[in-house]
């Protein structure tokens, strides 16, 4: 069976497209808001219930996922050119120390992102569509800036580039730890987060909890390590790194947690 030009064209270009960058995957997303709405007081759970309302949903985790899902919106295409780029931030070097005019040009980052929309949904002047629209991106980039391949320093966009092996199959290291170490406890996103949850509070470096560059720099200090010398990933691997990214979801989900305490409440 021969396959016409442009049937081979477009498997070509699917061969080599690299994927969007989606931190920690639908169920990591879920996980940190379901982490953090279980820890809202019940004045700012009120004002969460409020602006959801229209979303008919009570939930963070039902819209923790829709900065990404953008992309695969028709009508939504010139939203999602808008702020693809503020899921990210990329650093210069393994200092990992940001500076603004350097890794986040006109505000093009997660850093300044994560600002602007905290603003807009602590602006009561605002209406309530554009407060609503604000709280899905704060969610989502919350996880985002949590993600350590979403504020790296090398040059292979994310670690899409950075092809290794992972329970018998081809991938790369952004989507292991996108889904991947997750996918290894084999639990719905759920019950997932109701074990992180029962470990307690976890700790925060002190005065970093509401600095958003501090978040971007330990996700950025974290790539150091997680890129392994051998490119085929085995328990090994996962022992040693899923209790990172586990840390750093109960840190996202923390850290929600307050930052909508003190900009709804």
């Amino acid at each position: 069976m021969t396959l016409p030009f442009r049937s081979v064209a477009c498997l070509l270009l699917a061969l080599l497209r690299v994927p969007e960058a989606h931190a920690w995957g639908p169920d990591g997303h879920r996980i940190v808001a379901e982490l953090a709405q279980r820890h809202l007081s019940p004045a700012a759970e009120a004002q969460v219930e409020r602006l959801l309302a229209p979303e008919h949903t009570r939930r963070l985790a039902d819209v923790a996922t829709w900065a990404d899902e953008l992309q695969d919106d028709p009508s939504q295409q010139r939203l999602w050119h808008a702020t693809r780029a503020l899921h990210y931030v990329n650093f210069h070097d393994r200092s990992c120390d940001y500076q603004p005019p350097r890794d986040c040009p006109d505000g093009r980052c997660v850093v300044a992102g994560l600002a602007h929309y905290v603003a807009v949904l602590g602006d009561r002047r605002q209406s309530d569509a554009r407060r609503l629209q604000a709280l899905k991106f704060v969610v989502h980039f919350v996880g985002d800036i949590h993600q350590p391949l979403h504020a790296g320093y090398r040059d292979d966009k994310g670690g899409n580039l950075y092809q290794v092996r992972f329970e018998g199959h081809g991938s790369n290291l952004h989507k292991v730890w996108d889904s991947g170490l997750l996918g290894t406890r084999r639990l719905a996103w759920q019950d997932y987060a109701r074990q992180l949850d029962a470990r307690g509070p976890v700790a925060l470096p002190p005065a970093a909890a509401a600095s958003y560059a501090a978040w971007a720099e330990a996700s950025c200090r974290a790539t150091r390590d997680i890129y392994p010398p051998a490119r085929t990933l085995g328990d090994a691997y996962v022992a040693r790194w899923r209790p990172l990214e586990e840390q750093r979801l109960r840190e996202a989900g923390r850290r929600l947690a307050e930052l909508l305490e003190r900009t709804l409440d």
